[in-house]
């Protein structure tokens, strides 16, 4: 708002014209260090807009007025634009705090994707002990079942976060994971370790994995899939840690306590996660329909992601829960067997990393697609083929880095062609899908293997991980991968 001089003799008029130049000076002293402001990063525009307040319908709000002198005149008006955390400049992309969040996602996801990535040490385990009296098949509905409901929670857990935020769905998931496998180190029953493992620890993991990635991705931007890597690259530490501790334990201690160390050091992980994980972005309450959860299917690029993830995870957790038994039919020696799901588990913690930091700068969806290809040629050209030492343990390397890959990148595709507000939702609704892959793929597998042998199973794996490839590739197409975009 301007300031205009009161009409008065010319000595007076004069000096009205200084102060109006000294104003206007003001001003644009006043402009100038509230931009520099802004642009230091989120935490001085958030000490600005306290200090300004702005209202949100700030167009038809009284202007907020600086009195530049002594004598009540109108002052300045500073109307300084509101800041709009999904702005790509509000980002923080990295900064301690940042950094923290991803070390608190990286123990949940330790805590509860890395367990569930041990589900071949437990396959093997009840074969050969509690649940002897069963078949593969059978037994397989114990891991499938784990890791539905795992992926299948985000149904609903990306609606309750994106209504109320991280915070009650950590406490919840801890208190349940701990539980189902308190429960699990006294059952003796089918159904026992059904409902333990299976079911309540399971849920419980699925409530600590997805808050910890939602709460990742309202910090980074540009750095995303990096970010992402790095927190998912806790789930193969806990992939190596577990299966290790459960081989070890069991002969000193049995199968009880070994079950209840594990889950106290998953509390402990959950106690560093939940004082670190918090998300950027208030949570914005609205209420849940059905329609929200279909309609991101309309969405051709949306659907083709989801179909070529349900082919690609149909085979893609075969190897890990089969590759102990797969391996010992091969003529790999007992004592190298029961590590075969910690090495791939190892090589995966460089998949989750390595690949995610060139994606962000070839193109997530591109380096995406190179790791979906390398886990199905591997597959189908030594696993299938291959036996020995020599040849699993190979594949169990090469294939840990590229499934690792595609299990960390896929969650930053779902958030590069979404709006920040939706990531949960969305992510709930594709995982969802791939819920029903996973619960259905192990007791396939368990199947082809009681009618024809391990290397039907292998070819099914490989077979589907190939199709999926395909699926994905008409998407990079779509998004104008093959003009030389960066996707």
């Amino acid at each position: 708002m301007a300031v205009h001089p009161a009409a008065g003799p010319p000595g007076e008029n004069d000096a009205s014209n200084e102060t109006t130049a000294a104003s206007s000076s003001t001003t644009s002293i006043v402009k100038m260090g509230m931009d520099k402001d802004l642009e230091k990063g989120p935490g001085l525009a958030e000490q600005q807009a306290s200090q300004y307040p702005v209202h949100p319908s700030s167009a038809g709000e009284p202007e907020k007025r600086v009195d530049t002198g002594e004598d009540g005149g109108d002052g300045l008006a500073i109307n300084p634009p509101p800041i709009n955390p999904m702005d790509p400049s509000q980002f923080p992309d990295g900064g301690l705090k940042a950094w923290t969040v991803v070390f608190g996602a990286g123990c949940a996801i330790g805590a509860s994707f890395g367990w569930i990535n041990c589900i071949g040490v437990f396959q093997e385990y009840y074969e050969t002990h509690q649940l002897r009296a069963y078949s593969s098949q059978e037994v397989a509905w114990i891991p499938s079942l784990e890791a539905f409901m795992m992926f299948g929670g985000g149904l609903w857990i990306g609606r309750i976060y994106d209504n109320y935020g991280p915070r009650y769905i950590l406490l919840a998931g801890t208190f349940f994971h701990v539980f189902g496998l308190m429960m699990a180190s006294i059952s003796t029953k089918y159904y026992q370790f059904l409902l333990a493992q299976g079911v309540c620890s399971a849920l419980g993991a699925s409530m600590i994995f997805y808050p910890s990635l939602s709460a990742v991705v309202s910090w980074f931007l540009k750095r995303r899939a990096l970010a992402m890597g790095a927190a998912a690259s806790g789930s193969s530490l806990g992939g190596v840690i577990f299966p290790i501790m459960v081989e070890r334990l069991m002969p000193e201690v049995g199968f009880g306590w070994t079950m209840r160390i594990c889950a106290f050091l998953i509390l402990a992980l959950m106690i560093v996660a939940n004082l670190t994980i918090v998300s950027r972005i208030a949570p914005h309450p609205k209420p849940v329909r059905p329609k929200d959860f279909v309609v991101p299917f309309k969405e051709v690029s949306f659907a083709l992601l989801a179909l070529g993830s349900f082919l690609s995870f149909l085979g893609l957790f075969l190897p890990f829960t089969f590759i102990i038994l797969a391996g010992r039919a091969h003529h790999v020696p007992p004592n190298l067997a029961k590590y075969l799901v910690s090495i791939l588990n190892g090589a995966s913690t460089f998949g989750r990393t390595i690949p995610p930091f060139y994606a962000d700068r070839v193109g997530k969806f591109s380096v995406f697609l190179a790791m979906t290809l390398l886990s199905a040629l591997i597959t189908l050209c030594l696993w299938v083929p291959g036996s020995g030492t020599a040849a699993t343990v190979v594949f169990a390397v090469i294939y840990g880095f590229s499934s690792g890959a595609v299990v960390s990148l896929l969650p930053a595709l779902i958030a590069q062609i979404s709006h920040i507000h939706q990531i949960g939702v969305r992510s709930g609704a594709l995982f969802s899908v791939v819920a029903v892959a996973v619960l259905v793929g192990s007791p396939i597998g368990g199947q082809l293997i009681t009618n024809s042998g391990f290397r039907s199973m292998q070819g099914f794996s490989g077979a589907l991980m190939a199709a999926g490839f395909c699926v994905y590739f008409i998407l990079w197409a779509r998004l104008g991968g093959l003009k030389g975009k960066k996707i």
